[in-house]
């Protein structure tokens, strides 16, 4: 006959909740260390929707990991997926006001250039 209760995992540091390493869960029945921080959800939907498409999608995917994560007790890997999914929304949302730079650039540049070549052409 098999035991139907699982057995709590060996906590060989003896901190009772975190992670022993890379992609290992906390203990059975660790309490998180407070609440989930925050996914940048709304940060990467608005970059997504007014700024730059791939990175803000990124952001997304990003800001989606981290409940999961901190809900299955991988507290660490919660943190750097809500910190990555805030980078990739500042990335796209520079990315974008360069861009409008850039545009604004050319375009003054390619009306300064007509106006030019129109004035002297009588």
């Amino acid at each position: 006959m098999t035991n139907p209760y699982p057995q709590q995992p060996h906590d060989p540091y003896g901190q009772g909740q975190g992670t022993y390493g890379p992609g290992m869960p906390a203990p059975y029945g660790a309490q998180p260390p407070g609440p989930p921080p925050d996914n940048n959800l709304v940060w990467g939907i608005l970059t997504t929707v007014l700024c730059c498409l791939p990175l803000g999608i990124v952001s997304i995917v990003k800001a989606n990991e981290v409940n999961k994560l901190w809900y299955q007790g991988q507290y660490d890997a919660a943190q750097k997926a809500a910190s990555d999914a805030g980078k990739w929304a500042m990335w796209s949302a520079i990315a974008s006001v360069a861009i409008v730079v850039i545009v604004f650039v050319f375009v003054i540049a390619a009306g300064a250039i007509s106006f030019s070549t129109y004035s002297t052409s009588y």
